[in-house]
């Protein structure tokens, strides 16, 4: 059972101009992330636009990942996008089948309703019992459809299952992070923060990392921040302030906005999203300085960080 932790990207998916999944494009983008010094990869999540691909594309999505890391580091999915039990059930079992090192269940699908702890765990024994045991589990809090949080007893339940590794903490609460992390020790169960705005106070209350989407943007700035800032305690709390600021400009068009920060990298080609039709640089006035500014302070942080 590898370990999920540290920085954990919530991986885009790059598309081609007539919609087509761009993985000329996407090995690119692979290599971007390991050269930026990530731990993990979380592929086939919200950020990879899931709800919008077709059970077929989430599969070869996943598989085409775990191929392209060869094991340099764990590769975590989802797809776990259908309400429908037995649908849920399918998706999931063809996802566990990708050679990924942990599936991910969405927390809003085991409650679709939002009818309560009830439907919860009667969601997640029958998954439990129709899902490999041999292959660690994740939870992610997705905000969509909606936010479901898990209650403490909901977590506390998954921790000492001992079949969960990983919590992508969608809280934005620090708070309730350190709760958990108290809940979960003893267990297997890491939680992951990610908001950005508690990102290093989370880590420092005992958040095993970080999976915001501005991971998309400058994971090798949280991972030095992870890794390496409580050694340096007043310079990890002065870019937290870059970080924390920098990630506003998630309500500005993500994910195209990042996809265009990407285009500008030389990633890939395209800007195109699925979930996003709008032209966010003319919707969202100044965007485009935003993203010049948010590279060119990655830019000056790089260096800071190296020596």
């Amino acid at each position: 059972m590898k370990k999920i932790e540290g920085i954990v990207p919530v991986m885009l998916t790059p598309f081609t101009p007539d919609n087509q999944i761009d993985y000329p494009g996407l090995e690119k983008l692979i290599g971007w992330y390991l050269q930026e010094g990530v731990d993990a990869l979380f592929a086939v999540c919200q950020s990879s636009e899931m709800q919008y691909l077709s059970l077929e594309e989430r599969v070869e999505l996943a598989r085409f990942v775990v191929e392209k890391v060869q094991g340099r580091v764990p590769v975590i999915a989802s797809g776990h996008i259908s309400d429908d039990l037995t649908e849920q059930t399918t998706e999931l079992q063809a996802m566990a089948k990708t050679g990924i090192d942990a599936l991910v269940l969405v927390t809003n699908h085991l409650d679709p309703k939002n009818q309560g702890s009830e439907t919860f765990y009667a969601h997640i024994n029958h998954l439990l019992e129709a899902l490999p045991v041999d292959l660690p589990l994740g939870l992610y809090e997705c905000p969509a459809p909606y936010r479901r949080l898990l209650t403490d007893d909901e977590f506390s339940f998954c921790a000492n299952s001992g079949r969960f590794v990983v919590l992508k903490d969608v809280s934005c609460d620090l708070p309730t992070v350190e709760r958990r992390v108290k809940l979960a020790e003893g267990t297997p169960l890491a939680v992951i923060n990610a908001n950005a705005a508690i990102a290093w106070p989370a880590m420092q209350a005992g958040s095993k990392g970080f999976s915001g989407v501005f991971t998309n943007f400058h994971p090798g700035l949280y991972h030095w921040l992870y890794h390496q800032g409580s050694q340096q305690p007043d310079k990890a709390h002065e870019l937290s302030l870059f970080l924390s600021l920098s990630a506003v400009t998630e309500t500005l068009g993500y994910p195209k906005n990042a996809k265009i920060y990407h285009q500008r990298l030389g990633t890939f080609a395209s800007e195109h999203c699925r979930v996003n039709k709008d032209d966010v640089l003319e919707k969202f006035w100044g965007l485009s300085v935003l993203l010049d500014q948010i590279r060119d302070g990655s830019a000056l942080w790089q260096p800071r960080v190296a020596k």
